[in-house]
């Protein structure tokens, strides 16, 4: 089940509470006070191809190693950076 982050309006403390989706509606009209607050979220990308993390030599050296051992093997080869 999801978690939903919760902040209090009157007192300003962050809360979480475990529940099902289709609960979640239920919920907030039981507790006015409350108001949903976004404060993470999800990762949606591959840091390798996104720039954000290098590949190290190690793995570049077997990407090299099965490029070689392919049949045609070169055109890879040549994208391997």
């Amino acid at each position: 089940m999801p978690t939903y982050t919760f902040k209090n309006k009157e007192t300003g403390e962050f809360v979480e509470h475990v529940m099902k989706i289709s609960e979640l509606d239920e919920f907030k009209a039981q507790h006015p006070e409350l108001e949903r607050a976004l404060v993470d979220s999800p990762s949606f990308g591959d840091p390798v191809r996104l720039g954000r993390v290098k590949i190290d030599n190690g793995f570049r050296e077997v990407l090299q190693k099965v490029a070689d051992g392919t049949p045609g093997g070169r055109e890879l080869r040549d994208n391997i950076r």
